[in-house]
């Protein structure tokens, strides 16, 4: 047996540290991804001791690259991206606008080049999707209207970014980088790179929407789970590779249309099921490669430079969004929430990096200084979310400030005075307008109940308005919502928002503006049901209590329907 083994000697030390490293970050509250770059770190170049093959790990840490992108790809989802498009899609596009002009503008007092700054705002201004995730489903805010927000922005925050990694190699001639096509213009360039991603989007969509659905179902009829998670890892890595070397564009684009295509299978769910060990794996080899390229010196040498970078992810940005989010008449909270959520940065930042030292645009200063700052922006992510309580006291407790930031002219936010006296006496007020919710409003309507709908989107806010229907903006856990939708005459409460997290605060509310209203609750799981029964939270329904009910139901009405029909 060969004793050099590189290979397994990088990927043994790269998991076997990321790991130490990854409970030791969570035992400190920190997110793993924080340990995995510090193991980086300790097996790189720049530190004593032993040092992992880089060659062997910047490969790898492609793949890693390959199975991020398809898993985001994966869980892409254009029917989320929809629903909160007129906060998500501008906004987003505004904070990175902001974001990248004040990393052009820290550049060029250091002394660097246009598109040397260009590169470093761009990393700047990407957020990781993995360490929001990851706060949100910790927090319970996950599938808060809030929380949606925020994923909704990062979705186009990930969108814009794929589109600049496609361009990027492109532009580099021009900016001052390695020039990708000797001898050619940049208008002919940009036509060439443009016209093979339009190639490769128009073959996934002819040909692979078509294929990958129709091989996964082939292959899932077989009844091995080896053969179909080989299947969807070859897909992604197959996909991402193929599209490089026929298309010329990059291994992310691949991987990410590779999950997009996938997304549209019924088998969508056993796929990112089944493939999740496996993109864990290498996700983790991807940042621990990254952390080997980070120049610990770097903190001692620019401090300052240091300082800044950290300012411009946590403040400069989230300022940005903060901005922003007010400006489209959404409450402090939403504005808060966004902005915590932005203030770091992750993955994107390291792959957009990465790219720009190997075009030389960027410099080795420059992506050391990005590492650095998303591991402290990484670490101290969770303390920015917990500021957000005791600033919106604050606000809150300062009449003046409060009367600035919060929305108190938002026409939305107020019931319409046109809306009929009958309407609003008895009625039924409805808390969240998704999937649950319209059907429950479908069928109060067809028995002509009153009723009042709570919603925090405006868009659906202002749809419903547009119907005719009596609709409020804003969180049922806000008294001012309650109180505008009447609540001191309201018959019923009926809670069909899956923000959880908010329940127990709406409940209290409207018990305490009028004692007498009975509440209806929806929950997600059994401990979280028994919990609101104990606190007597009304009738609480649970999802799938329902569902087998209504089978059961089914099952013993035809049973009885088959006895009463038999033979006489």
């Amino acid at each position: 047996m060969p004793h050099d083994i590189p290979l397994i000697t990088t990927i043994v030390a790269a998991l076997g540290f990321g790991l130490v490293f990854g409970l030791i970050a969570v035992r400190l509250k920190l997110p793993a991804l924080v340990g995995y770059l510090v193991a980086g770190i300790i097996i790189g170049p720049a530190t004593p001791g032993f040092v992992a093959d880089m060659e062997l790990a910047s490969q790898l840490a492609e793949i890693g690259v390959m199975l991020l992108m398809f898993g985001v790809g994966l869980h892409f989802s254009l029917n989320d991206l929809l629903e909160v498009r007129r906060i998500a899609l501008p906004g987003a596009i505004l904070q990175i606008a902001a974001a990248t002009l004040l990393g052009i503008g820290a550049a060029t007092l250091w002394g660097w080049s246009l598109g040397a700054g260009l590169v470093f705002g761009l990393a700047l201004s990407v957020a990781s999707t993995v360490v929001l995730l990851r706060t949100l489903e910790d927090r319970g805010a996950l599938e808060s209207f809030n929380g949606r927000i925020a994923v909704g922005w990062l979705v186009v925050e990930d969108l814009v970014t794929v589109l600049v990694l496609v361009l990027l190699p492109a532009l580099s001639g021009a900016l001052g980088g390695k020039a990708v096509q000797a001898g050619a213009n940049l208008w002919t360039t940009l036509a060439v790179t443009l016209g093979q991603v339009a190639a490769f989007v128009v073959f996934m969509l002819v040909v692979g929407r078509k294929v990958f659905p129709w091989l996964l179902w082939r292959v899932a009829r077989t009844g091995s789970r080896e053969l179909f998670t080989l299947c969807v890892i070859a897909a992604a890595v197959g996909v991402a590779y193929g599209s490089s070397r026929l298309f010329g564009v990059s291994f992310a684009l691949g991987a990410f249309f590779a999950g997009m295509i996938l997304r549209e299978s019924e088998l969508s769910h056993r796929a990112a099921e089944e493939t999740l060990p496996l993109r864990d794996a290498f996700s983790v080899l991807f940042f621990v490669s990254v952390g080997m390229l980070f120049d610990p010196g770097i903190v001692l040498e620019s401090p300052w430079k240091l300082l800044a970078v950290v300012a411009i992810i946590i403040f400069g940005k989230s300022l940005a969004a903060f901005i922003v989010v007010l400006m489209l008449r959404y409450p402090l909270n939403t504005a808060l929430t966004v902005s915590a959520s932005l203030a770091q940065i992750g993955e994107f930042s390291f792959i957009l990096a990465a790219l720009g030292v190997s075009l030389g645009l960027l410099p080795v200063e420059g992506q050391s200084l990005i590492l650095a700052g998303a591991i402290i922006s990484i670490a101290l992510n969770p303390l920015v979310f917990a500021v957000i309580k005791p600033v919106q006291s604050w606000v809150r407790s300062n009449p003046e400030w409060g009367r600035r930031l919060e929305r108190t002219s938002d026409p939305l936010a107020e019931l319409p005075t046109t809306v009929e006296e009958e309407k609003l006496t008895g009625q039924v007020i409805l808390v969240g307008y998704g999937r649950v919710g319209r059907h429950i409003a479908e069928m109060l309507s067809a028995r002509g109940v009153h009723f009042v709908v709570a919603e925090q989107n405006r868009e659906i806010v202002d749809q419903l308005r547009k119907r005719g229907i009596p609709a409020v903006a804003g969180n049922a856990a806000d008294p001012a919502v309650l109180i505008q939708a009447h609540i001191a005459r309201a018959r019923f409460l009926v809670i069909a928002t899956p923000d959880t997290f908010h329940v127990r605060k709406m409940i209290e509310t409207a018990r305490a503006l009028n004692p007498s209203i009975e509440s209806i609750v929806r929950s997600h799981n059994e401990k979280e049901a028994e919990l609101l029964r104990n606190e007597r939270a009304g009738k609480v329904l649970l999802g799938e209590e329902e569902l087998a009910s209504g089978m059961t139901r089914h099952v013993i009405q035809v049973l009885e329907e088959e006895q009463h029909s038999g033979p006489q």
